[in-house]
């Protein structure tokens, strides 16, 4: 194995993966949207800078978590299962979407409807 090797799993997991985070995030903040708009006028009352430097941190959070993908993407792509793998890989973004949204879900529970 080469770097021309590495270099082409890396194109291809960019290839990938970078669109869909676009989706991921709109996935996310679609959830956030929606707790918000479920408890207005009363969910007005957390918008502060504090909450807006908040939900930034947990934005970037999710996108950092995001990257572990490419982890498990490259690691396959370098094995004898590169085929078969990029034909299913979407279902590692299926569930690894899924998983963040639950968790968004549960911090919007309490961001917007405390004690709920």
């Amino acid at each position: 194995m080469n770097g021309s090797d590495f270099r082409d799993y890396f194109t291809d997991a960019i290839r990938f993966w970078e669109p869909r985070r676009i989706l991921y995030n709109l996935a996310l903040a679609g959830i956030v949207v929606a707790y918000f708009a479920s408890g207005y006028p009363a969910s007005r009352s957390v918008l502060s800078i504090d909450f807006a430097l908040g939900l930034f941190l947990l934005a970037v959070a999710a996108n950092v978590a995001y990257c572990a993908a490419y982890v498990a993407d490259i690691f396959v792509q370098a094995s004898g299962f590169r085929e078969v793998w990029k034909r299913g890989r979407w279902v590692l973004f299926a569930t690894g979407t899924l998983f963040a949204a639950i968790i968004t879900r549960f911090i919007a529970m309490g961001m917007f409807h405390p004690g709920d």
